[in-house]
């Protein structure tokens, strides 16, 4: 007797829908994706029970007439594409033929269409079998009506869950794809409730709002970017917020949904230095490629794609976020009336930033011009407030002062405007600006730009040291002699001449000199402290982690009292950092309080 055997119809139907239907939400999926593909305006989802009792999708798509409607209850039927060469940037939702057909062999479906107002065809089918095609009359459009799914398969019944749950699946699929969708009409209804009614909308922001609510977004930043062929949007959430809520992710590509490990660890690459351990950002990511780099026919339910070339993908993602992250919108701040940033970074060019006598530090060249609105150019002096200090090329410092400009000609140089600027309780410079008071803690910023410093040293570079005229002798324990021998190599690049004395103790001959404050010994000992144990594995990382720690261990403290010149030095040393809104730590630097929270709190408003 033969063990191979040819497969019922009945149980390969059941299995392919095990591919596609895993529970209530992927009917819902597959439903709503149908009616997007017929050109839907408006998609009314009604569900009851968490979708185990019914599920019904309608739109005012295309429709159908008879036969394509009976045609489309048949397994491999589909309109989207005719032969294989057609797979590759295909761009419709559904293009397999398997969605209906899945649905309709593990439930009992009835299927409503028509292609203009009045004449239209209904078709029902139980277990996958039709039992009735009629005519019917209704609107243009398409009815999906799903009931007692997996009625006749009951091991997969017993994995349904609550109504409750079950519904949240279904919600979390609406919303997914109400985002993607903007220009559709989404209502949903569970148990004869209205669950969400959302308007077409022009943008991103508008329909995030009515998806998680206004204060919600308030939280997130705008990201649009585009490197080569690849355009990366959306929003991501500021650093200051990251971890106060449940964490939210959603990836569109190319118009389509998905899942990608490799695009969020890239997007969270880019806020390295500026989160705590642990933390991890919401984001909404919308990205556009050639449609020949991308394989959407990799898996059944198209929740997962394929790249053709994916490091250029991630990194293209990484440099968007990251630079999202360094315009002056993504600090934190206080009031509706808050500013936007008013433009970009922009590439090759240095802004012309003048080191003061206390606060020398040999601020990192090559970046990018630091963003408009907050850190204002002569450029933008109109929209500056009164009491300002204009840097231009005649006042830059000579090379002794520890900034070197003798590589860029004078028309590179951007002057910067610097505002009259005050120390509040030895520990925040405040200025004023049209739309609001801005904060900066002078301990983060200062620790923002000696990390910035000091992880260019580390990758491109030694740092000029200072030789002591007396040695120092440094008396450890144990653990801390070890960091100090694993992090010798990077501590000598960092301008520490420091030799093993024996013992647990350590020889201090030469050591950097960030600003005249320094307290080398102090720095030292904290920092190798900071360091015992094999905390972070990998030697970029564990650079960025000693670099973090040597920066917030030299910068300036909360406390010490500046000097007017010292003020501005800071200032614009933070100015030409990539991210000025964020210390090492994951906390502000900057905070923008908008005049009108100001108003509001004094009841002018």
């Amino acid at each position: 007797m033969p063990n191979i055997a040819i497969l019922a119809n009945a149980v390969a139907d059941q299995i392919a829908a095990g591919e596609v239907v895993e529970r209530p939400a992927s009917v819902i999926k597959e439903l709503i994706e149908n009616s997007l593909d017929a050109g839907a305006t408006k998609i009314e989802v009604t569900v009851e029970d968490g979708g185990r009792a019914l599920m019904r999708v309608a739109d005012d798509g295309s429709g159908m007439d008879r036969s394509d409607a009976v045609m489309a209850l048949s397994r491999h039927a589909t309109s989207k594409i005719s032969d294989a060469s057609e797979l590759v940037g295909v761009r419709s939702f559904g293009f397999r033929g398997e969605a209906l057909p899945a649905i309709a062999s593990v439930s009992e479906l009835g299927l409503e269409t028509a292609t203009e107002d009045g004449a239209g065809t209904i078709v029902r089918s139980r277990a996958g079998s039709i039992v009735e095609t009629a005519d019917s009359a209704r609107r243009r459009g398409t009815t999906v009506t799903v009931q007692r799914l997996f009625f006749n398969t009951p091991a997969r019944l017993k994995f349904m869950r609550g109504a409750r749950t079950e519904w949240r699946g279904i919600s979390d699929v609406v919303q997914a794809i109400g985002v993607l969708r903007r220009d559709v009409h989404f209502l949903a209804r569970h148990d004869g409730r209205l669950m969400l009614d959302w308007p077409a909308v022009s943008s991103l922001k508008a329909r995030l709002a009515d998806v998680w609510g206004v204060d919600q977004i308030a939280r997130f930043v705008s990201v649009d970017d585009v490197q080569g062929v690849i355009h990366v949007s959306g929003m991501v959430e500021r650093p200051a917020d990251v971890g106060k809520s449940s964490r939210r992710v959603l990836l569109m590509v190319n118009g389509r949904t998905i899942r990608d490990t490799g695009i969020v660890r890239a997007a969270e690459a880019a806020y390295r230095s500026t989160l705590p351990a642990g933390v991890r950002p919401s984001m909404v990511l919308q990205i556009r490629l050639p449609g020949s780099d991308v394989d959407v026919n990799v898996h059944p339910a198209k929740t997962e794609v394929r790249f053709r070339d994916r490091w250029p993908l991630e990194q293209a993602v990484e440099a968007a976020i990251r630079r999202a992250l360094g315009l002056p919108d993504a600090s934190a701040g206080f009031g509706a009336g808050l500013w936007p940033g008013r433009g970009t970074a922009g590439e090759g060019n240095v802004p012309a930033i003048a080191a003061g006598p206390a606060l020398d530090t040999d601020v990192l060249r090559q970046m990018p011009v630091a963003a408009e609105g907050l850190f204002q150019t002569v450029t933008d002096t109109e929209h500056a407030t009164t009491g300002v200090q204009v840097v231009d090329n005649a006042e830059l410092p000579d090379t002794d002062s520890g900034v070197d400009f003798s590589e860029m000609s004078a028309e590179e140089a951007v002057p910067l405007v610097v505002p009259r600027l005050t120390q509040f309780r030895r520990t925040y410079l405040v200025f004023e600006q049209n739309e609001g008071m801005v904060f900066i803690d002078q301990h983060s910023a200062h620790e923002r730009v000696l990390y910035e410093r000091f992880m260019g040293v580390l990758e491109r570079g030694e740092a000029p040291s200072q030789r002591l005229l007396f040695p120092m002798t440094l008396h450890l324990g144990s653990r801390e002699v070890e960091a100090f021998e694993s992090n010798r190599e990077a501590l000598t690049r960092l301008g520490f001449e420091i030799e093993h004395f024996g013992g647990h103790s350590l020889f201090v001959n030469a050591v950097p000199m960030p600003h005249p404050r320094f307290d080398a010994a102090r720095c030292l000992r904290e920092t190798l402290a900071t360091l015992t144990g094999d905390r972070l594995p990998g030697v970029t990382t564990h650079h960025e982690y000693l670099a973090a720690t040597i920066a917030c261990k030299a910068a300036i403290k909360s406390g010490d009292e500046l000097s007017p010149a010292e003020m501005q030095a800071l200032y614009r040393n933070l100015a030409a950092t990539t991210l000025p809104a964020h210390d090492v730590h994951g906390r502000a630097t900057i905070v923008r309080i908008a005049w009108d929270e100001l108003d509001r709190r004094f009841g002018r408003k």
